[in-house]
């Protein structure tokens, strides 16, 4: 099996990497050739055997997607792309990336299709923020999606395209509407909801973090074990299950920003809490508040996809999977 991952370089697409490499398969089949890009070059996976295609591109640009779907995978994850606040602050970098790139994608797999008979599975990340303001609790999967942030727009009309492209038998796809995937490792990102991870990320190393929006936010989060989870599980199912609404909203944990404290007191103690210090950003919570708080999730459910029940899970499995398993001094 031949599999394509885009955003190869990202958190996100090397724990993929790394599932895909220690699993050594994907389903019933042997995975034996991996194609990695990103516009920075990707790192190829420690361990794997089989055939490592490293490209550094911008999949927006004239011929990138086209020469990187004639290698012929047989499943493509689509991970690439501008986080929100950068999409958000930067208009034209992101629709080139979340949407130019989508498109380009897409196009060279009808291309694909119409000339080589080819229809791979292509699993597409979006987003939460396809929903906007004002919202039910929780919010039903066929509620009206009416972004309010350009990085929401950009992944509804993703959905949308994926899902024409599948009626027209070009691809067979699925998409995953993920949660905040939190905690995630590394150095801060751009991305609007990225303080729900610093304010326990840095405590948990004895670092400071700030929190620029009041306690009672609640949000919907998954592990970054679960996202890949999820993926994995996107790429793997029969599809005739899914059925037209190709796009799945993923299951998650609700919870406020004292639920996450609580449980950073927790496993950590009052010393890590201490760290987080409040400052209110009103440019943050203008995005942040037009966030679901929940999702009625249980379609994906019905077809095994699964997350945490407790940010006392999610908190463990960054000790376990970032630490080391056991918390500095």
């Amino acid at each position: 099996m031949h599999v394509l991952v885009t955003g190869a370089a990202g958190m996100l697409g090397r724990k993929l990497v790394a599932r895909l490499v220690g699993d050594g398969s994907l389903g019933e089949a042997a995975v034996e050739h991996l194609t990695l890009t990103d516009v920075v070059a990707p790192t190829a996976p420690d361990g794997f055997a089989g055939t490592v295609d490293l490209v550094a591109a911008d999949l927006a640009a004239d011929g990138v997607a086209d020469r990187l779907v004639a290698g012929r995978p047989d499943v493509v994850f689509h991970l690439a792309a501008v986080v929100s606040g950068q999409a958000e602050t930067d208009l034209d970098l992101g629709y080139r990336v979340n949407l130019d790139g989508t498109r380009a994608l897409l196009d060279a797999v009808r291309t694909s299709h119409e000339t080589e008979g080819r229809t791979p599975r292509l699993v597409l990340t979006s987003s939460i923020a396809v929903y906007g303001a004002p919202l039910p609790l929780p919010i039903p999967e066929d509620f009206h999606q009416t972004p309010l942030t350009s990085y929401g727009t950009q992944k509804a009309i993703g959905e949308l395209l994926l899902a024409d492209w599948t009626r027209r038998g070009f691809c067979d796809g699925v998409g995953v509407r993920l949660p905040t995937v939190c905690i995630r490792p590394g150095a801060p990102n751009a991305a609007a909801s990225g303080f729900f991870s610093s304010i326990l990320r840095e405590p948990l190393v004895g670092q400071e973090a700030v929190l620029p929006v009041p306690e009672t936010v609640r949000h919907w989060f998954a592990s970054p074990r679960s996202a890949v989870d999820f993926l994995v599980r996107a790429a793997t199912l029969d599809t005739a299950l899914v059925g037209p609404r190709r796009t799945l909203s993923m299951p998650g944990l609700s919870a406020t920003v004292g639920e996450q404290l609580e449980a950073l007191r927790r496993v950590a103690g009052e010393r890590a809490v201490r760290l987080v210090r409040h400052e209110p950003d009103p440019a943050v919570m203008r995005i942040v508040e037009t966030w679901a708080g929940a999702l009625d999730a249980s379609r994906a459910e019905g077809l095994g996809f699964r997350a945490e029940t407790s940010f006392d899970e999610i908190i463990r499995a960054h000790v376990e999977d970032e630490l080391g398993g056991v918390l500095p001094g």
